[in-house]
């Protein structure tokens, strides 16, 4: 069964370029994952420093394994490096 991950940060206006480019690059890594099947990236209307990634895999496991990479460790690095803090994942199922 899929399953959704959602990934929420806030980011600066002088800072949101530089997130973009690390972001460009977890997605040019990520299409190649086994277990990847899609993934969008929005901004909160209502709070524009506030943006949401939500990524959806064939199974946990398949999140598991991308999250437990080096290659997407290096970039999450330099990401929570800009943003000052850690990133956090949440992981939701269809239950319904």
């Amino acid at each position: 069964m899929t399953v959704k991950i959602l990934i929420k940060r806030k980011v600066s206006a002088d800072k949101a370029a530089k997130l973009s480019e690390l972001v460009k690059q977890l997605r040019s890594l990520v299409i190649k994952q086994p277990g990847y099947v899609s993934g969008e990236s929005l901004k909160n209307l209502a709070k524009l420093d506030e943006y949401l990634v939500i990524s959806t895999w064939e199974s946990i496991d398949a999140w598991k394994a991308w999250l437990a990479g080096k290659e997407r460790a290096t970039i999450q690095e330099q990401i929570d490096a800009l943003l000052g803090e850690k990133t956090e994942y949440e992981a939701y199922q269809y239950r319904f």
